[in-house]
């Protein structure tokens, strides 16, 4: 990510068009639902007599189909254009949020995560190319606003989760189905025709075929282990805590305001002082380090240790990505496919991963520790680049930050 000559941030919110702010909230209502049954996730165990390994397919589902979907995204973008992608994709979250609040199961509910992850996947994969295409400030000034509905969005959805889910399980998904309708009308009437636009064509292979460059999948390869942790936090630390809708609500309140003030504020100054894959590799240290701390027995320093996270969530979600589209030369969509197929496919395996692990080890506290390692792992992964420069040429509209969480 390019830190020279940043737009300040109020400037960033200045003279923006409509299709930038209708891509912003509909952004915010996307990420809302990475962190909405956080709250819920006992109160659908105890409803629909789930165990916690079931429970947290739901992340699983939703991101693993993310994954296989983000490979197609680009090439449905680069043959139907920005709008028709976008607005599919917030078709299929309506879809599957509304039939969430009707499910009978927990295999329905699993299911229609599914759903819910491809119509994010197309969605998420487009939006920041609306943004950066329209917004008035330049590349960064787009970025910055996008890391700002990043982190309204993670801070917001555990807090909508709690108040709904408080009066019924069923609420949250019908809370998202409501307000993401209201994104797809706004999307349909308001943001720009594609029609006559010349697209760049892009194929279902090209994602991986960028992942040869030895930079972009190291560091797209420590962004999998750093996001293993990451949803290590966002899918057991209920599990952990056992408070009800409200507290954990509260809890993943203050982690989300910290995601978004690191992401926004913090991680640019952190990149200017030491360089973009310093500052990953010194927050990814920091987030192993507070795993470590969340091994002890205690839900005070658990929950301490979940709130704080979010500061190097914040700062990381910005870096890595950062750092993976400066890698190589590829288009940033292509590199930007690819690096987000590791991405959440590490994010897939820890939710599904997460409640074995506590069993294997007979300890609720286990999968922080095996975080812990994957953060480290991922350090290693960066610093073992450091070394061996690559030969490619990285123009310099490639040093921005590309599609996030």
């Amino acid at each position: 990510m390019s830190t020279a000559g940043s737009p300040r941030l109020l400037d960033v919110f200045q003279g923006q068009p409509k299709a930038v702010w209708i891509t912003a909230f509909a952004a915010v209502i996307a990420f809302m639902g990475i962190g909405l049954v956080d709250p819920i996730l006992l109160s659908i165990a105890d409803s629909l007599n789930a165990a916690p390994s079931q429970v947290t397919l739901l992340f699983s589902s939703y991101l693993g189909v993310q994954v296989v979907a983000m490979l197609i995204t680009g090439a449905f973008s680069s043959r139907f254009g920005a709008k028709r992608t976008v607005v599919t994709g917030l078709v299929l979250i309506v879809l599957a949020t509304v039939a969430c609040a009707l499910a009978s199961s927990i295999g329905q509910l699993i299911a229609l995560r599914a759903v819910w992850g491809l119509g994010n996947a197309f969605f998420i994969a487009t939006a920041l190319s609306v943004i950066v295409g329209a917004a008035s400030g330049g590349q960064q000034a787009a970025i910055l606003l996008y890391e700002a509905a990043l982190g309204i969005g993670l801070s917001t959805g555990p807090l909508l989760g709690a108040l709904l889910g408080h009066l019924s399980w069923r609420g949250p998904f019908a809370g998202t189905a409501v307000l993401m309708a209201v994104a797809l009308v706004l999307a349909v009437g308001f943001l720009p025709s594609d029609s006559g636009e010349r697209r760049q064509r892009v194929t279902l292979l090209d994602p991986l075929r960028a992942l040869r460059h030895g930079g972009l999948l190291r560091t797209s390869l420590g962004s999998a282990l750093y996001t293993a942790a990451f949803f290590t936090v966002l899918a057991w630390s209920p599990f952990v805590l056992e408070f009800g809708a409200i507290a954990v609500g509260l809890v993943f309140f203050g982690w989300g305001l910290c995601v978004a003030v690191a992401g926004v504020t913090l991680a640019p100054k952190l990149a200017a002082r030491f360089g973009e894959v310093g500052a990953t590799v010194f927050a990814v240290l920091a987030y192993a380090a507070l795993l470590g701390v969340m091994t002890i027995d205690s839900k005070v320093v658990v929950v301490v240790g979940v709130i704080l996270s979010g500061l190097a969530s914040g700062l990381l979600n910005t870096l890595f990505t950062g750092a993976a589209m400066s890698a190589s030369s590829a288009p940033r969509p292509v590199a930007s496919a690819g690096y987000n197929f590791c991405r959440w496919f590490g994010g897939a395996l820890a939710a599904t991963l997460v409640g074995h692990v506590a069993e294997w080890f007979d300890s609720p506290h286990a999968p922080f520790a095996v975080g812990a390692v994957a953060c480290v792992l991922a350090a290693g992964l960066l610093l073992s680049g450091r070394c061996r420069p690559d030969p490619h040429t990285v123009p310099a509209e490639a040093a921005v930050v590309g599609d996030e969480v």
